[in-house]
């Protein structure tokens, strides 16, 4: 009766201890990342946004279905980032994979799958095999998401264009900018206030179909107005950035006084500057033409803030094409793509979050920046060109005779010149100690605020050398075209548009959540060569070694066997 009475208050303690532990387990758990590149482990600014959610987020992945492996990753890695999110949303994550356009019929589905498009979320034509006869065949895949939240959606791309790179290296990159897709998404659409954007006007800044992907952009994510620089007495700080596009007119000092001291009071400014006259279009009717200087009258102020753009084009071996009648074919003219090095692409240098994992950026008629010393400015060296590039000075001739002979490699032995520069710091003001009283006078009467001899805090700032960086191809049949295609060749998107929102975010003030594209997941690759050497040896050690280590143990259990029984 004792012994029984034993066991049972055993049982009772052992259960109640369970109970305790799993009760614990529920509220109580913890999470190492024990990798090396902390991959599982999410950014500050990240766990922040997600524990501020107020009403849940439903994200739809569109990772479902019969994909090859490299996708069944990128789903894994979805689900394993949004099971890290749903540990700091809690409720306010939800999340669910669905095949797209699945169960509907064909018209529903291209219609779903027309919204999934217009919602930002760019198709992928995958190779598929089919049966041993039948060979491969085509299937249009959705790699993306939607996330709901309070009646608004925003799309997101998971996969990530990748020039040039191997696949696999693409889905890595794919895989690294998870958090960073999923947390901008998300302060995208909690964010209460949309960050005020002015476009600059009154120099003959670009302002037609050729910027409709770029203001189309802007409207989407952010508040956008246009201004005026001669006929407004002072730039409002309501702006939080300012935006000029290839301006083509000579800014006059009291242009240049107004943007100065919007610089000087906290201002955040996006420079697209087109140095010289170069234009595409000069070539459409002429073989060729001579590009000036545009004389914009801007080099004392940018001087001043750290950065020349130099007075001359890169040429790159590493360029993109245009189309090229290279001879005839009976009657009609045979046309071919040839490499035009005035067309350079700009490749990013990973020194910073906004060219992160990112891809080459498309470029027409690019000049050199120089960086100017000054220790009181911090310049990060966004984009260059490749490791094979020349400039060549203005006025200089353009002509198509260019790309009718095979580039010289000893002539193009110039390596990575700036094309996009960031500047950080705190900005000393061009008129410090030449201030014109009228002008003076009349920014104190219309803002209210003294002249600004520097920057109180850091204040940053971004210099590109290409007006045309942000415009977009107009074709004939489909309009305006996405920012960063050519439209010779529509099927590829440099990243163009990615470095424009990128620069938008980081000088609009989300630096935070740009911290997350940072991340980086290393590859870590078998050694293909090593593999063929040493082929046959290792399946040798795979087939033999667990056989010989099932017959040693075999060996040791019936000695010590026949050692304790005396067989």
């Amino acid at each position: 009766m004792a012994t029984r009475k034993k066991y049972l208050q055993r049982a009772i303690a052992v259960i109640l201890v369970l109970t305790c532990m799993n009760i614990a387990a529920a509220h109580l758990h913890g999470r190492w990342d024990l990798t090396a590149e902390k991959r599982y482990t999410l950014t500050s600014n990240t766990k922040q946004l997600l524990r501020q959610l107020n009403s849940p987020v439903e994200i739809d992945v569109f990772l479902k279905g019969d994909y090859p492996a490299s996708f069944r990753q990128l789903a894994q890695s979805t689900t394993e980032l949004l099971e890290e999110f749903r540990e700091y949303g809690q409720q306010n994550i939800r999340f669910n994979f669905i095949n797209p356009g699945q169960g509907m019929s064909d018209s529903a589905r291209m219609k779903f799958l027309g919204e999934l498009t217009a919602q930002g979320i760019m198709p992928f034509n995958m190779k598929v095999q089919q049966d041993a006869n039948d060979g491969y065949a085509e299937k249009l895949i959705f790699p993306g998401a939607l996330l709901h939240y309070k009646g608004k959606t925003i799309g997101v791309n998971l996969l990530k264009n990748q020039g040039g790179q191997d696949p696999m290296q693409t889905m890595n990159s794919s895989e690294a900018l998870l958090e960073y897709q999923f947390a901008d998404a998300i302060n995208k659409l909690t964010e209460k206030q949309k960050p005020l954007v002015g476009y600059m006007m009154g120099h003959g800044e670009s302002l037609g179909a050729e910027v409709y992907d770029a203001l189309n952009t802007l409207q989407s994510n952010y508040e956008l107005d246009t201004l005026t620089l001669q006929t407004t007495p002072w730039i409002p700080r309501d702006f939080d950035v300012i935006l000029f596009t290839k301006p083509s007119q000579a800014f006059s000092d009291a242009d240049k006084f107004k943007i100065d001291q919007y610089v000087m009071n906290g201002g955040k400014i996006l420079w697209f500057i087109d140095e010289s006259t170069a234009s595409m279009d000069s070539l459409h009717d002429r073989p060729a033409f001579f590009a000036f200087d545009r004389g914009l009258n801007l080099e004392d102020l940018l001087f001043r803030y750290g950065v020349r753009i130099n007075q001359d084009l890169i040429m790159d071996m590493q360029s993109d094409a245009v189309p090229l009648v290279v001879g005839n074919v009976g009657n009609r003219p045979q046309i071919q793509p040839v490499p035009f090095p005035y067309f350079p692409l700009l490749m990013p240098t990973k020194a910073h979050p906004i060219v992160k994992n990112l891809d080459m950026v498309l470029s027409r008629f690019v000049s050199a920046i120089d960086t100017i010393k000054n220790d009181a400015i911090r310049k990060t060296v966004l984009l260059t060109s490749s490791g094979n590039s020349r400039t060549n000075r203005i006025p200089a001739e353009i002509s198509w005779d260019v790309v009718k002979a095979q580039p010289n490699p000893r002539e193009y032995r110039q390596q990575h010149l700036p094309a996009a520069v960031l500047l950080e710091g705190k900005f000393t003001s061009l008129f410090h100690n030449r201030q014109d009283p009228a002008a003076v006078n009349e920014l104190q009467r219309a803002s209210g605020k003294p002249f600004r001899e520097a920057t109180d805090t850091v204040n940053k700032m971004i210099v590109v050398s290409d007006g045309d960086l942000i415009a977009n191809a107009v074709s004939r049949k489909e309009g305006p075209l996405q920012m960063g295609i050519n439209e010779f060749n529509p099927g590829f998107a440099f990243a163009n548009k990615e470095f424009f929102l990128n620069c938008l975010e980081y000088l609009s003030g989300n630096g935070g959540i740009m911290e997350a594209r940072n991340k980086e997941i290393t590859l870590r690759l078998l050694d293909t060569e090593k593999i063929k050497q040493e082929k046959t040896k290792w399946q040798a050690i795979c087939f033999l070694l667990p056989i010989g280590l099932v017959l040693l143990f075999a060996m040791v259990f019936q000695f010590v066997r026949q050692r304790k029984y005396g067989l």
